[in-house]
């Protein structure tokens, strides 16, 4: 077990409950601030070295609290916002513990991880339990929709840091993630001409024709056996059935495993724009997380964080992600990088999203551990 008492998973659960009742919507700051308010406090009372960084372009501020201690930290980050919006808990999910399964908006992705962090820190200070290295914990706003604004600063904090762990949800098998694939995001718009549709037909030109040939451009570059996946999702175009559309669009999720891959389908997505015969299709976007590799670094923290789950009485395999995480930021500047570090569970971003919440202490402990031990 870690120096730091951490208390029972019953423990655990009635705390996780206000972070999952307090709806944290990434669109809304003022309710991503709250929680970030109770967070901020909360360290401060214990003597954590607290920054927060305003807010901007309308999402939530980012909270920053060291540790005392000598040499490279090591830093751990969640994410406080999730996908639901307000009033999910008063609809559809509301906070329920149906056996060994704890529901609730964002419980899995990721409030249950985030909270191991915070709370991990904040005990290591109440305590004043001395670790190996200092420690950095981020709580962040905007990673549900690719961490716009605080992509700085867990780049700049994982700069010369030894080691970067995410307590996002764990896999099947309660795996935690040694690689990830990098996550590229684009726009398409398509100008045509419009004209109607059985008088003068001729006359126009149609987006939407010629997007659904982007559209069949753009999946035929998935090549599973490569590691490429695409999708587009949403379209868009039209008005009437007999009005020719002279706008259209869609937008693009592209996965890739290396970033040799990402550059080459980055270059050929983009390189579908062009203007011919009435038509304008416009491409804008690129990759927004790039790959997270798998190193003999990253093997040798996994096999550290494998004997601490061992200790602490279950076993931790490991997988590699098709989705993107703030890790692919901080293992891309190679720095070696543990994914996956939350709770057991499901149903991230689904109507049945729960945790099995026996697994709290446990799955905590052995992130306080490395918190504490990693050297």
């Amino acid at each position: 077990m870690p120096v730091t008492e951490l208390g029972s998973s019953d423990r655990i659960l009635a705390e996780l409950r206000s972070w999952v009742e307090a709806e944290t919507p990434t669109t809304d700051a003022g309710a991503v601030n709250r929680l970030v308010d109770r967070c901020e406090a909360e360290l401060r009372a214990v003597g954590g070295c607290v920054t927060r960084l305003p807010g901007r372009d309308g999402f939530g501020d980012t909270l920053m609290c060291h540790t005392p201690g000598e040499g490279a930290p090591v830093v751990v980050a969640g994410h406080l916002d999730t996908v639901w919006d307000h009033g999910t808990l008063a609809t559809s999910m509301p906070w329920r513990v149906d056996g060994a399964k704890a529901h609730g908006p964002g419980i899995y992705d990721m409030k249950a991880g985030s909270f191991f962090a915070f709370h991990s820190v904040r005990e290591i200070l109440r305590q004043k339990v001395r670790t190996r290295r200092p420690v950095t914990l981020l709580l962040t706003p905007d990673e549900e929709v690719g961490s716009p604004t605080s992509r700085g600063p867990i780049e700049q904090a994982a700069r010369g840091a030894r080691a970067v762990l995410i307590p996002e949800p764990a896999g099947a098998g309660g795996a935690c993630v040694t690689a990830r694939k990098g996550v590229g995001r684009f726009d398409i718009q398509v100008h045509g001409v419009s004209a109607h549709a059985g008088g003068n037909w001729q006359d126009g030109r149609s987006a939407v024709v010629e997007l659904a040939r982007v559209i069949l451009a753009i999946h035929g570059m998935t090549d599973l056996a490569a590691g490429i996946t695409t999708n587009v999702a949403p379209i868009r175009g039209g008005t009437r059935p007999n009005v020719v559309p002279p706008e259209a669009g869609c937008e693009v999720d592209l996965r890739v495993p290396t970033i040799a891959l990402g550059e080459e389908l980055e270059a050929r997505i983009l390189g579908l724009a062009h203007e011919t015969d009435g038509i304008r299709v416009v491409v804008t976007g690129g990759m927004n997380r790039p790959p997270f590799a798998q190193t003999p670094e990253i093997v040798a923290l996994y096999d550290q964080a494998k004997a601490l789950a061992a200790r602490h009485g279950y076993d931790l395999p490991t997988q590699h992600r098709g989705g993107g995480s703030d890790g692919n930021f901080t293992a891309a500047l190679g720095v070696p990088t543990l994914d996956g570090l939350g709770c057991t569970g499901a149903g991230a971003h689904a109507p049945h999203e729960h945790i099995l919440w026996n697994d709290l202490a446990p799955r905590c402990a052995t992130l306080c551990a490395l918190l504490e031990e990693i050297g």
